[in-house]
């Protein structure tokens, strides 16, 4: 029986850098095929939701941002037991507190992967509300793709590469107007657009009473 293998996208595609691993999980989706055996996920930010995926999986393998505070674009690759302390490493946001407690729970409900991988990047900007990925991080998402594409092949799983022709032909794995061409050409001027939140809710500063 072919084990089971879940690849897993978190982040927030809306705060920068926060989206590289859903960006990473888009560019497999589009650019290979996959097996049977093989499930694809945008896992954004579900948090607590995750759980019944990552315990139906014998190997998982997860891209995120994850601060090491290292350089940006630095890409980082954590096996095993020591994935759960590098997603908190450094809290960035709210998404890895919650896979923190998603492969606990998973643990504690005894549906833990056999063999976990994490492909993290250093995030170079994250409080740009609206903004794509900085172009060190986008840079990473082919080299992490590879890393995981190897990773599988050595465990007897192939991810085969769809012919260019191909590529426009995958199912989206999130609303359209959120795959990354489409969300960085339609993204307004700065001055149009609040860069830092949602401007509703931004406390107002003298100049605008």
């Amino acid at each position: 029986m072919k084990q089971h293998i879940l690849i897993l996208g978190i982040g927030n595609v809306l705060w920068a850098d926060e989206g590289f691993g859903v960006r990473c999980v888009e560019h497999i989706n589009q650019h290979f095929e996959l097996p049977d055996n093989v499930e694809i996920l945008d896992g954004g930010t579900q948090g607590l939701y995750l759980v019944q995926h990552v315990q139906n999986c014998d190997i998982l393998v997860v891209f995120d941002a994850v601060d090491y505070g290292l350089e940006p674009g630095t890409l980082k690759i954590v096996e095993g037991d020591e994935v759960p302390k590098f997603m908190g490493a450094k809290k960035m946001s709210l998404h890895q507190t919650g896979f923190q407690e998603v492969l606990a729970l998973a643990e504690f409900a005894g549906g833990y992967p056999d063999e976990l991988l994490l492909l993290g990047v250093q995030p170079e900007a994250l409080e740009d509300f609206g903004g794509s990925l900085r172009d060190v991080v986008k840079d990473q998402i082919a080299p992490a793709v590879q890393i995981a594409v190897d990773y599988l092949a050595e465990r007897d799983t192939l991810l085969v590469p769809r012919p260019q022709a191909e590529a426009s032909v995958a199912e989206d794995l999130s609303p359209n107007q959120l795959a990354i061409h489409v969300y960085e050409s339609g993204r307004p001027d700065e001055d149009d657009a609040c860069r830092i939140g949602d401007s509703r809710f931004m406390p107002k500063t003298e100049a605008s009473h």
